[in-house]
């Protein structure tokens, strides 16, 4: 991945985050949203993890990260303009196939509580509901309901 494609997919994310309804008002002060498109600028190019990108005629319209533990899907993002049209399907189904391929026995994913398209996704894709709580987000700096979810893979 270039230097270019690091910035895109930090666009990308960003556009995606931004575009979401799962967030309360609260949550986008202006502080937020700047701390945010920082983290998504930066991501791509910090990771120590892997990141798979989904391309509709040589341009990136999503992706998927690894950033933590190898079984732990840490992102799932597809641009605004490309939502709903199975990118984000492909994109958990490839990453699954990735992990799966490395002899994990199970995958998880996290998302904000009230996320119901990335839980809906989530779920179609074979992924259970484990856990509900409120967890600190890192990147926001603020509390948020978040679901934890899981597949077994053997």
């Amino acid at each position: 991945m270039t230097i270019a494609d690091h910035l895109v997919v930090g666009e990308v994310g960003f556009a995606a985050w931004k575009s979401s309804d799962a967030f309360d008002e609260v949550y986008l002060d202006p502080d937020v949203i700047e701390r945010v498109g920082q983290e998504f600028a930066i991501f791509a190019e910090n990771t120590s993890g892997d990141v798979h990108v989904a391309e509709l005629k040589g341009v990136i319209v999503g992706w998927t990260a690894r950033d933590n533990d190898r079984d732990y899907i840490s992102d799932v993002w597809v641009h605004p303009d490309h939502q709903g049209r199975g990118v984000g399907r492909a994109l958990v189904l490839h990453i699954l196939s990735v992990i799966a391929a490395e002899g994990h026995p199970l995958a998880r994913i996290d998302t904000h509580a009230s996320n119901a398209n990335a839980i809906r996704l989530y779920e179609r894709c074979g992924f259970e509901t484990v856990w509900r709580g409120i967890e600190f987000s890192k990147s926001m700096n603020v509390d948020l309901e978040k679901v934890h979810l899981e597949k077994r893979l053997t």
